[in-house]
C-alpha cells in the first residue's frame, strides 16, 4: 500500500490563505503486478470526513480507508480547511485534491474515470457541493480545468439550509454568515443544484437523526428523481446522527437496533463497483 499525507497548498500556494493547511491522505493500492488485480488501473474513493465545518472527523477518515480498500478502492481523505474558513475555501480544496489525483494517476495506479466523492454531514454538504458545482466561476477562478466526479456517496449528509430541516451550525459555517442571508438558504440548500449532469448518487440516512434531519437525504432523492439521475437510497429506522462505520471500530455504545445501518458499507461498495 502506498501511504502518504500531502500538503496541498505544497502543490497549490493560493490554498495557504489564512493560515489553512489542507491535507490529502493517500491510502493506495499496491499495483505490484504480482499482485493478481483484475484491471490495472482501479477506481478511487475521496473521502470528506464530516464535522459541521468545524473540525474534521477521524472517525470518517481512516476507518473508511479500512472498509472500502478491501472492496478494491484506491481510498484518497481530505483533512479541509473549518471555520472561520467558509465558501469558496473548502469546494477549492476538494477541486485541489482532484488535480492532485489526476496528476498522479498513473503513480497510483488510478482510474480517472471512476472516481467518486463520499461525504459524512457536512462533509456531505461538501462532497454535494462539488459533485454538482465543480466548475461554478469560484472554483474554476483558481482551477480552470476543474474535474467532475463519476459518482457521489453521501452519508447522513447535510443538504438544506431550510431552517425547518437544517443543521444551522453547518449552515452558518459554510456560508460565514451568523445568520444566513436569503440568498444563502437558496444557495447552500444543495437539493437546488441539481440538474440532469449531477453524477449517480447513493445516499443513507437514518430515520431517528435528530441533529441532521432525514428530510436532508429524502429532499436530495427527490430532486434526483425530479432530473432523471440514477440514484440509490438507504433510510434505516434506529440510531442516532454520525454512525460512521456503524459498527464498534466507531461506535463504542452502538446498540443492537442500530446496527443494521452497517449494511451501508456493503451496499454502497457493490452499488460503486457496479455504478463506475
Amino acid at each position: 500500500m502506498i501511504h502518504e499525507i500531502i500538503h496541498l497548498k505544497a502543490h497549490f500556494p493560493v490554498l495557504g490563505e489564512h493560515n489553512c493547511d489542507p491535507t490529502l491522505t493517500v491510502y493506495a493500492q499496491d499495483m505490484d503486478p504480482q499482485i493478481n488485480r483484475k484491471d490495472k488501473l482501479l477506481p478511487a474513493i475521496l473521502v470528506c470526513p464530516g464535522g459541521g465545518y468545524r473540525y474534521v472527523s477521524p472517525r470518517e477518515a481512516e476507518p473508511m480507508a479500512m472498509k472500502f480498500m478491501p472492496w478494491g478502492f484506491h481510498v484518497f481523505v481530505l483533512t479541509y480547511s473549518v471555520a472561520p474558513n467558509h465558501f469558496p475555501t473548502q469546494i477549492r480544496e476538494v477541486a485541489a485534491a482532484m488535480e492532485l489525483i489526476h496528476a498522479n494517476a498513473e503513480k497510483w495506479g488510478v482510474d480517472t474515470n471512476r472516481i467518486a466523492i463520499m461525504g459524512f454531514s457536512a462533509g456531505g454538504h461538501l462532497a454535494c457541493h462539488y459533485s454538482n458545482c465543480f466548475d461554478c466561476p469560484e472554483v474554476r477562478e483558481v482551477f480552470p480545468d476543474s474535474k467532475p466526479v463519476n459518482a457521489c456517496v453521501l452519508t447522513y449528509p447535510v443538504i438544506t439550509a431550510d431552517p425547518r430541516y437544517h443543521h444551522g451550525d453547518s449552515i452558518r459555517c459554510v456560508s460565514g454568515h451568523s445568520e444566513p442571508t436569503a440568498e444563502d438558504v437558496e444557495y447552500f440548500s444543495l437539493n437546488n443544484r441539481v440538474t440532469p449532469r449531477t453524477p449517480p448518487t447513493f445516499l443513507w440516512h437514518t430515520a431517528a437523526d435528530e441533529l441532521v434531519p432525514v428530510m436532508n437525504s429524502l429532499l436530495y432523492a427527490q430532486a434526483l428523481a425530479e432530473n432523471k439521475v440514477s440514484f440509490a437510497l438507504r433510510i434505516y429506522p434506529h440510531g442516532a446522527h454520525g454512525l460512521a462505520t456503524a459498527d464498534d471500530q466507531t461506535c463504542t455504545t452502538l446498540k443492537p437496533p442500530a446496527s443494521e445501518a452497517h449494511a451501508w458499507i456493503a451496499d454502497a461498495a457493490k452499488w460503486l463497483k457496479s455504478t463506475i
